[in-house]
């Protein structure tokens, strides 16, 4: 499962131009986010994330994140 750090993400789109399964959208920040409903594990958002913002993680790890 892949995780996008809000404080790292440039809002650049990348990562959403590149998920084959349209699980990446923008928060009211223009952040990105991962939907993990949708996201299928593939890694195309982390290959083409130029910031080092998208990391892998556990549901466990992601939801300890979220406020």
């Amino acid at each position: 499962m892949f995780f996008i750090d809000p404080e790292v993400c440039t809002g650049c789109g990348e990562c959403k131009d590149a998920c084959p399964c349209d699980a990446i959208s923008e928060d009211e920040n223009g952040r990105c986010v991962i939907d993990t409903d949708l996201c299928a594990d593939c890694g195309a958002c982390l290959d083409v994330c130029e910031f080092g913002s998208i990391f892998e993680a556990s549901q466990a790890e992601i939801d300890s994140l979220k406020i």
